[in-house]
């Protein structure tokens, strides 16, 4: 998902995304665990998009306190 997409998404469906994300991440590391895993840069591909999420949601954030 590009940023512009992230961006676009409302509080409470960042919210929703970045929980989804984190229960994906959770399952790709056991799969990883348990050797099940056939691309592990998936991991990394999906930390990043977690970090774009709670970046944006950050900048909201510090946008409503700086008004």
């Amino acid at each position: 998902m590009k940023i512009k997409d992230i961006k676009s998404l409302t509080d409470a469906e960042l919210i929703s995304k970045e929980q989804e994300l984190k229960a994906e991440l959770f399952n790709l590391r056991f799969s990883h665990a348990t050797g099940n895993l056939n691309n592990p840069m998936q991991l990394h591909n999906l930390k990043k998009e977690i970090a774009r999420v709670k970046t944006v949601i950050r900048e909201r954030e510090l946008k409503k306190v700086n008004g």
